[in-house]
């Protein structure tokens, strides 16, 4: 591969998977890591490339293979946060939810959160919602009664 060493690039790779599995924290791309990393050492072995990139990509399948149903399990049992006891909670727009400037606020149990509506509608000022799912800050939540008179 010109005059790049070939274990560069397989620390490229293995880098870059690293960088996705950090911003993703899904647990697929380590395993291509955990296989560039194999491949780099047998580059610095000088095992030809064609096994290099063969032993690469079947490594990558097997391990994601044996080990995504597991993960996938793992990452359905998590324990959830604090923030989940407010699903299905009752609360108050306080600021109208705007899908269009993505800004709106709720207020849940005496406490106020960030909130988009679940349908992309917007919502305004004294409606009551229930909250349906939590989305990264923000509360996901429905409309479930007519406007109110916020005192």
């Amino acid at each position: 591969m010109g005059d790049i060493p070939l274990w560069i690039l397989w620390l490229g790779v293995m880098v870059i998977m690293l960088v996705i599995e950090g911003a993703t924290a899904n647990l697929v791309t380590i395993w291509f890591a955990i296989s560039a990393l194999i491949t780099l050492v047998m580059s610095l072995l000088g095992v030809p490339l064609l096994w290099q990139v063969v032993v690469f990509v079947v490594l990558s399948f097997v391990l994601v293979m044996l080990t995504r149903p597991l993960v996938k399990k793992l990452l359905k049992n998590r324990q959830p946060t604090n923030a989940d006891r407010h699903i299905g909670q009752r609360g108050i727009v306080i600021m109208t939810i705007d899908p269009i400037t993505g800004k709106g606020q709720v207020k849940v149990d005496g406490v106020i959160w960030s909130a988009k509506s679940h349908d992309g509608t917007l919502i305004e000022e004294g409606y009551n919602v229930e909250v349906l799912d939590i989305t990264g800050v923000k509360l996901v939540v429905k409309t479930v009664s007519a406007n109110i008179q916020l005192g």
